[in-house]
């Protein structure tokens, strides 16, 4: 992939093969985090990019709140 000024605006058709290849990433396990940092951009954009391509996006993780269930 061409590299990227940080912060510069991406169209057309760049930004429809920046959202393919953020989403079969994502879509492999990695998190977006890890996308936002490793393309340069930030953890909003590769959330929107990843939204506009019609991806369905996975819930956080860690610990779920409630009530501790005892055995």
């Amino acid at each position: 992939m061409t590299e990227l000024k940080k912060g510069s605006r991406i169209t057309g058709s760049e930004r429809e093969k920046l959202a393919s290849d953020l989403r079969k990433k994502y879509e492999e396990g990695s998190s977006i985090r890890v996308l936002a940092e490793s393309h340069g951009r930030s953890y909003g954009f590769v959330h929107r990019i990843l939204s506009e391509s019609g991806t369905t996006l996975r819930g956080r993780g860690g610990a779920t709140r409630g009530s501790k269930k005892s055995a």
